[in-house]
């Protein structure tokens, strides 16, 4: 470990393996180490470890807002930065964002964290906002460089003067292997079919989804809407795991836990649907439309960066379930030309701007201003 390692760390293993897989395995191949820093986890452990990673387990707990547990989680930043003795740290999630870049700041270690969303507290404006806006200010302080997935959420930090404008590094998402997440079937798998992939928490717009099903099934009780994704989740706005059921019991909705690969549930799907209430860049999106599948998603940011509204799906005003089902229903009643011509064109939009390759060079520009090449 020392001058040739980078550090990476986010909230949960998972995210490191699914998201920032691609971003690793190009650290790699130019000869870096990779450390990586998240919760134990030994399925997402292992899989670290078997791409090449070295795994260090830290204790992140998303939900706590306890000072105390906050504290402990710097120090055991610090003492982990002591021992990897990281060129670097890469960051992704608002405690790793804001702790490792704290920790790497007393260490002298160049932090470059990745803001991919802003989360429940800018959302809901709150004392919690004027709380996280001060762990920003003093974790980006001293940064190398602050990535942003959407223009909106860049110029929120900067009018807070969370950063300067000088560490803003723009992405596009984190790129997707549209080698990968490829059409698999020829045709439309049937009309009235709808997938929301996502945790099942309100910022997600998962209630808003359910109230769309109950509308949509009223006019046609053969349409289908599934929600793919974890429940019972660290995060303020989770969905009860009762009223979860009582959605499921009612038949308004399906319910399927994550799988590890999302692709065959893409496939049987007419439509991806993401209600969220804001999105740093949207991976599920990414992922359908380069699946060739239209989308349906709220007019927010992050969302609307992937969804050209009319063209390669469409988009609706947030938190209005009665305008996300006529969205859907407009999907729906697509016929089946137009509906193919509106998938060809998602899957060419992501190919054309959201290729991972570019993403990937703009990581390693900002580490090579950083002086780590």
């Amino acid at each position: 470990m020392g001058a040739r390692t980078i550090m990476v760390s986010a909230n949960q293993a998972w995210n490191l393996v699914n998201f920032r897989g691609q971003l690793i395995d190009a650290l790699l191949a130019r000869g870096f180490a990779v450390a990586a820093a998240a919760p134990p986890d030994a399925e997402h452990e292992a899989q670290l470890r078997k791409m090449g990673c070295s795994f260090h387990p830290i204790a992140v707990d998303s939900k706590g807002v306890s000072p105390w547990h906050d504290a402990r989680l710097a120090l055991a930043y610090v003492a982990l930065m002591r021992r990897v003795r990281p060129a670097a740290y890469l960051s992704w999630t608002i405690k790793p964002n804001v702790y490792g870049a704290m920790a790497a700041r007393a260490l002298a270690v160049p932090a470059l964290p990745n803001v991919s969303g802003l989360g429940t507290a800018f959302i809901r404006t709150n004392p919690l906002t004027e709380v996280v806006s001060l762990l920003y200010r003093a974790g980006f302080a001293r940064a190398a460089s602050v990535f942003f997935q959407n223009e909106d959420d860049a110029a929120i930090f900067r009018a807070r003067r969370l950063v300067r404008a000088e560490q803003v590094t723009m992405l596009r998402g984190s790129g997707i292997d549209t080698r990968h997440f490829a059409p698999i079937s020829g045709g439309r798998p049937g009309r009235g079919r709808f997938l929301m992939i996502a945790r099942v928490l309100a910022d997600k717009g998962a209630r808003e989804f359910v109230d769309a099903a109950r509308i949509l099934k009223r006019e046609d009780p053969r349409r289908r809407f599934t929600i793919l994704g974890h429940a019972d989740v660290a995060n303020r706005t989770a969905i009860p795991r009762a009223e979860l059921d009582g959605w499921v019991a009612e038949g308004a909705i399906e319910w399927v836990p994550p799988v590890g690969d999302v692709r065959a549930m893409i496939d049987a799907s007419d439509c991806v649907v993401l209600p969220s209430y804001r999105e740093g860049t949207s991976r599920v999106l990414l992922e359908g439309a380069a699946m060739a599948r239209p989308l349906v998603a709220s007019d927010v940011p992050g969302c609307r960066e992937v969804v050209d509204d009319g063209v390669t799906g469409y988009l609706a005003p947030v938190r209005d379930a009665d305008a996300l089902a006529a969205a859907m229903r407009r999907v729906d009643l697509l016929d089946d030309a137009a509906w193919q011509a509106m998938g060809k064109a998602g899957r060419a939009k992501v190919v054309a701007e959201f290729a991972p390759e570019a993403v990937i060079q703009e990581y390693l520009a900002a580490l090579a201003r950083a002086g780590v090449r």
